[in-house]
């Protein structure tokens, strides 16, 4: 049998990363360097470097950016404390925040306000989960695992609603809710589904092509939440192994024993010519069928943020 490869549709760059990082692009050329950025604007080595090489400057906190500066706030959203620490400064800033954890954020509020008790399912520390949790600290819990479940517990079984962080993986989130609900008969749904839709749309796609993989190669970051999540989504599906790469140099020779069908994806966060170069990586040891599994079609694209619209619209930047 010829070797193949089964390369997933989508993958890559989702909308909200895509507007993240124009707005760090445009905002270089708007003001000139150095522009500084809360955190890693996406969770890419790739990206970070890319535009550290233009000039952006990451920073952990808005107390490490100098008074008066421009500074860009990641994809992953921030918290009210951020924003207010950052007016303090006299800080330009630019909110490159997804429109789809700026909902999960409105949520947060809305249900504060109305005295829920939220159950936010993600990852300690995550900066989406910090950001998320922030709008309402005083009634947000995080479930990050079975053990947050038996230690959890709210003021009225009756006002309960559980939240989610945006990239994580689909079927565990759903078994968290369920196990939520057999502790919380009672547990509201939001509106509407917090896990994005990219993050869907690739482990959908995975899903598809890892029975058909002796290996699947995810390309992203460790930092990246959803470019874990499709790593472990292969191996649940059938994949016999599934690795995470920032970069086809990373692909070790061993891997490729023993095997004729390599899956590859994508976290949302990584640029398209970073997977050509694991396909080329492939090709050069005879991998040279590559088929296309497409899950679904994605057309979906965010305006830039506003305060960055009106200052390139004034300045006649396109």
């Amino acid at each position: 049998m010829a070797k193949r490869v089964l390369l997933a549709a989508p993958r890559g760059y989702c909308a909200g990363v895509d507007r993240a990082v124009i707005a760090v692009q445009k905002a270089l050329d708007l003001y000139g360097a150095p522009v500084y950025v809360r955190k890693q604007i996406v969770h890419n080595k790739h990206v970070v470097s890319t535009l550290e090489a233009k000039g952006a400057i990451f920073v952990e906190e808005v107390s490490e950016v100098p008074e008066g500066a421009t500074v860009v706030f990641s994809a992953h959203g921030v918290a009210p404390t951020v924003h207010e620490e950052s007016a303090k400064r006299n800080l330009r800033t630019i909110d490159a925040t997804c429109p789809l954890v700026t909902k999960v954020h409105h949520e947060a509020k809305r249900f504060a306000k109305e005295d829920y008790d939220i159950l936010l399912i993600g990852h300690e520390g995550h900066e989406e989960v910090e950001g998320t949790a922030g709008e309402a600290p005083d009634h947000v819990t995080l479930i990050d695992g079975i053990e947050d479940i038996k230690n959890a517990t709210v003021r009225d079984e009756k006002k309960v609603i559980w939240l989610s962080q945006t990239t994580l993986s689909v079927d565990e989130t759903l078994a968290t809710v369920a196990s939520l609900k057999q502790k919380f008969p009672l547990l509201q749904d939001p509106p509407s589904d917090d896990i994005c839709y990219a993050t869907q749309n690739r482990q959908q796609a995975i899903k598809q092509i890892a029975p058909q993989t002796d290996l699947v190669i995810v390309v992203g970051s460790t930092n990246s939440s959803n470019s874990v999540r499709l790593v472990e989504v292969s191996k649940e599906y059938g994949a016999r192994n599934a690795y995470l790469v920032d970069f086809a140099s990373e692909i070790q020779e061993e891997w490729l024993v023993g095997v004729e069908t390599v899956g590859v994806s994508s976290g949302a966060s990584v640029p398209e010519n970073l997977v050509d170069d694991v396909l080329d990586w492939l090709a050069a040891r005879e991998f040279n069928d590559v088929q296309t599994i497409t899950a679904t079609e994605e057309s979906l694209t965010f305006a830039l943020p506003q305060e960055l619209r009106k200052d390139l619209k004034d300045a006649g930047i396109n």
